[in-house]
């Protein structure tokens, strides 16, 4: 069935709007430079601050707001903020528990990279209380990750150093639990899922430690924080693997460590700001 169908009104104009004139079935309306005359000096002074936001709130070309790689603005050089990897050289990093860079990492087309076996590296620096930021990327089924506060007293740098899990999600069996997942602080603390972009595309790490107080950001995201030595800290940590290393999150300062895990890895834009 249809349903049944209304009879059409003849079409009526509506009077035409004040300051139009209606010729026909046709309106003309008054130009523009005719419509900001007749308003009224206070309607002339909004119309031009409506038009001067919007101009002051054109978006910028984005080029226009980012910095060339491996470098840093006026703004971030005021702020306190240095480089850790320049772009070109692995000048300010060596291998862990080494006095030399193992062969297996090299600057490489602007990132900082693990091109074949070797270990994992540390900066030449210790700190404490710090805002790092950086960008990586990772193979496919790869695993790597960001460890600070790592001190040399054992023969790994997990051992004593947090973990900002850096991975594959979708291709490798720890992006299978959260607590493993990309953004993690590995076996202690989840991420949630949905952050990582794909393999081949470069990710945004940011890790805040101040005091006690950590957190973990992933491309914009606030995904993970904790506080050091708290009660909810310890439960976790005595239900981990980490329960057999006395040492692990212990130190108040220590050396920044990319892991090196068996497969390619990039990092770049790699910037600090100590914290007081």
């Amino acid at each position: 069935m249809h349903p049944e169908r209304r009879k059409r009104q003849p079409l009526v104009l509506a009077d035409a709007p004040s300051g139009c004139e209606r010729n026909g079935a046709r309106i003309s309306f008054p130009s523009t430079a005719e419509r900001r005359m007749s308003l009224p000096p206070c309607g002339r002074a909004v119309q031009a601050a409506a038009l001067l936001a919007l101009t002051v709130s054109a978006p910028v070309s984005l080029t226009a707001q980012q910095a060339p790689l491996n470098t840093l603005t006026q703004a971030e050089r005021a702020a306190g903020w240095t480089l850790l990897f320049d772009g070109t050289s692995t000048a300010g990093w060596r291998g862990f528990r080494m006095t030399t860079m193992p062969a297996g990492w090299e600057a490489k087309d602007g990132a900082l990279t693990r091109v074949s076996e070797a270990a994992d590296i540390v900066t030449v620096r210790e700190y404490a209380n710090f805002e790092l930021t950086l960008e990586w990327s990772i193979s496919p089924k790869g695993n790597s990750g960001i460890m600070y506060r790592v001190t040399e007293a054992d023969s790994n740098t997990y051992e004593t150093g947090p973990e900002y899990q850096v991975l594959d999600d979708q291709g490798h069996r720890d992006g299978l639990s959260r607590l493993t997942a990309a953004g993690s602080v590995y076996g202690l603390y989840p991420a949630p899922e949905g952050l990582v972009r794909p393999v081949g595309e470069w990710n945004q790490a940011r890790i805040i430690v101040n005091g006690n107080d950590v957190e973990h950001w992933l491309n914009g995201t606030l995904v993970a924080h904790y506080v050091l030595g708290s009660p909810d800290w310890e439960a976790r940590v005595a239900n981990s693997k980490f329960k057999q290393w006395p040492g692990y999150g212990r130190a108040k300062a220590g050396y920044i460590a990319l892991q090196e895990h068996g497969g390619w890895v990039g990092y770049r834009n790699i910037k600090i700001r100590v914290l007081p």
